[in-house]
């Protein structure tokens, strides 16, 4: 996000991060070893630029988008010569409602 030039970001260290996973609604099985506080939403784990840009412009009601684990091919998991996995961004909200925001097939 910092090399794109369209954010400023500063990181934290949080010793409670499941507690602050969980206080801002990140559901259970989208966990994933980073959280970011994009505007108003929360970005969990390895989500494409273009998909944090979309949920900018486009400001749904919901609470952040997500991706669960780590997928082989998903940023910061590229693997040269590597296989890249099919993965879903996952839009969520706070009511438990959940969509497919974005798509991305094995390659």
């Amino acid at each position: 996000m910092r090399a794109s030039g369209r954010f400023i970001v500063t990181t934290s260290d949080d010793p409670d991060l499941a507690s602050f996973k969980s206080a801002r609604g990140v559901p259970a099985d989208l966990v994933s070893c980073h959280t970011a506080i994009v505007g108003d939403y929360v970005v969990e784990g390895h989500v494409p630029l273009a998909d944090v840009v979309r949920l900018l412009d486009e400001r749904p009601a919901i609470l952040g988008i997500g991706v669960g684990g780590m997928p082989m091919g998903s940023p910061g998991m590229e693997q040269p010569g590597g296989g890249n996995e099919a993965f879903d961004v996952i839009a969520f909200g706070a009511d438990g409602q959940r969509r497919v925001f974005a798509h991305y097939p094995a390659r």
